[in-house]
């Protein structure tokens, strides 16, 4: 999609009206930086939840197929997973494919070997005017294979816009609770939901070393908030990339989720984004 004015609720939009038979995966390409195998490894597990639901419907459970956990393993489980027959299928919604955080040419290779997958569809937004030259012919028509939509909304690229430059903190290793708030708003609301879970739980208990991440993982169950480990680890990867979740190893050898915020600052977010 391309033309005049921010395109990110447009796709929002479609995905949740549209794209209701399989998981959809959001890129965020506006960003300063993108983890190209975090993002791979995150559309690969969300098409085997998928694959690992239905079977235990089947009475039947499948072993994971990720051993090596290399990109080219996750590429080839995209291209054949499930059988010919099967309707199995993850969205990518890519804002700003032809943003900073994925101007590379290594960025855009991987994206291109996903989009050619046969498990996965492929949407983009692009704003630039020279975005066509971050493809040659091959990744154009063969990979991407793109078919061009002028969908011009001019929308204010409110969020987008945020990112130039990118406010941090004065420490320069974690956002402020301004540039936090805007990121959080940029996710999904289930995702939204499970910070807030934990920032309450930071509140509350301010002398422990945070919160395990399999009593996390039992709040947000009891919430509905995610249906599997794969779930709540993808949310917890966007919050990590953005340096709104850290972790560490207390004492008893378990890894705590905490975020890198005093109390007030805290409070205030929590404020902030209104979830």
């Amino acid at each position: 999609m391309y033309g005049f004015g921010s395109k990110k609720k447009l796709l929002e939009d479609f995905a949740s009206s549209t794209l209701t038979n399989g998981g959809v995966v959001v890129i965020n390409g506006y960003l300063p930086s993108v983890n190209m195998k975090s993002v791979i490894s995150t559309i690969a597990e969300v098409l085997w939840d998928q694959i690992d639901s239905m079977s235990t419907r089947n009475k039947s459970k499948n072993t994971s197929p990720f051993n090596s956990h290399s990109l080219q393993e996750y590429i080839s489980f995209l291209d054949g997973a499930g059988g010919g027959g099967s309707d199995f299928a993850v969205y990518v919604i890519v804002h700003n494919i032809d943003g900073p955080g994925l101007r590379e040419s290594e960025a855009q290779q991987c994206l291109a070997a996903v989009a050619a997958c046969s498990r996965v569809r492929f949407v983009a937004s692009v704003d630039h005017v020279n975005a066509p030259l971050l493809w040659d012919k091959q990744m154009a028509r063969a990979q991407f294979n793109w078919w061009w939509y002028h969908t011009p909304t001019y929308a204010p690229y409110t969020i987008e816009g945020t990112f130039f430059p990118l406010i941090l903190a004065s420490t320069g290793a974690v956002q402020n609770a301004r540039t936090a708030a805007i990121v959080l708003q940029s996710l999904t609301p289930n995702a939204q939901s499970v910070f807030r879970i934990l920032a309450e739980y930071q509140l509350a208990h301010t002398e422990e070393q945070g919160l395990p991440v399999q009593r996390l993982y039992t709040l947000c169950r009891e919430r509905f908030l995610v249906s599997s480990q794969v779930t709540l680890s993808s949310h917890l990867t966007e919050f990590k990339d953005h340096e709104l979740v850290r972790t560490r190893r207390g004492p008893d050898g378990q890894d705590y989720l905490y975020i890198p915020f005093p109390s007030e600052a805290l409070s205030k977010l929590l404020q902030d984004i209104n979830i």
